[in-house]
């Protein structure tokens, strides 16, 4: 069991020595879009840019003409379906 403790201690610091390291290499993702940036860099991006071609939306009173018809659709269509119903 010592033997184990040892390579617990030993592992540990090596986990702070690497953290405490002034140079850390980049991610791999992050060298390639370095690497990519450098023959053609990206368009500058304004923030939160608005989406392209966005469909104009509808105005509530459709939106509520649509629901409401579609309630009164269907509560006729049950009671029709209820009236021709034989008991």
């Amino acid at each position: 069991m010592p033997e184990r403790e040892h390579d617990d201690q030993e592992r540990e610091f090596d986990l702070r020595w690497a953290d405490d390291a002034e140079h850390k290499e980049p991610s791999a993702r992050a060298r390639m879009l370095a690497a990519r940036w450098k023959e053609n860099p990206p368009e500058p991006q304004p923030f939160r840019a608005d989406p392209e071609a966005v469909a104009p939306r509808r105005s509530s009173w459709v939106s509520t003409a649509i629901v409401l018809g579609s309630v009164a659709a269907i509560i006729l269509l049950l009671g029709y379906a209820q009236f021709r119903a034989p008991y």
